[in-house]
C-alpha cells in the first residue's frame, strides 16, 4: 500500500493572514475626503478660520447650498468647528478642529504628491495615455 507524502504545517506561521479588501478605516477616510469639495473645504480651512464668505472665495466654484450642506457635515464629523459670535449682526466663522488639525500634513504630504505625480491638464506629461492598469 502506498502512501501519500503529507507536508506539515508550519506551527506558526510568519506573516499574519492579510484581510481581504482595503481597511476598514481607509474605506472610511476616502469616504469623506472622496465625496466632491470636502478636501478642498479643508483645505481651505488649514488656511485659518474663516466666515462662509470667505470659505467660498478660497474654493472657487462651489455654491452657498453645496459649501453650507459640506460645512453641515464635516462639522457633524468633528472636522470642523462652527463659532457663532453673538452680537446684533452676529457672525459664524469656521475652522478646524483639533481631528481636522490632525489631516492638515497628510493633506500636505497629498498635495506634495499630487503636484509629482499628477500633471495639470494641458501640460504635456497630461497627454500621455495613463499607464494600464495592473
Amino acid at each position: 500500500m502506498m502512501t501519500t507524502p503529507r507536508h506539515a504545517e508550519p506551527a506558526h506561521r510568519s506573516e499574519p493572514p492579510q484581510p481581504a479588501g482595503p481597511p476598514p478605516a481607509l474605506i472610511r477616510a476616502f469616504a469623506l475626503l472622496g465625496r466632491r469639495w470636502n478636501g478642498l473645504i479643508l483645505a481651505a480651512l488649514a488656511k485659518g478660520p474663516a466666515p462662509f464668505a470667505q470659505i467660498r472665495e478660497r474654493v472657487p466654484g462651489i455654491s452657498d447650498r453645496m459649501l453650507a450642506q459640506r460645512l453641515q457635515e464635516l462639522t457633524a464629523v468633528g472636522l470642523v468647528a462652527r463659532n457663532v459670535q453673538p452680537g446684533p449682526s452676529s457672525r459664524t466663522h469656521y475652522a478646524l478642529s483639533p481631528h481636522g488639525n490632525a489631516l492638515v500634513l497628510p493633506l500636505t504630504a497629498l498635495l506634495v504628491w499630487a503636484e509629482d505625480h499628477l500633471p495639470a491638464s494641458g501640460s504635456p506629461a497630461s497627454d500621455r495615455p495613463a499607464a494600464p492598469d495592473r
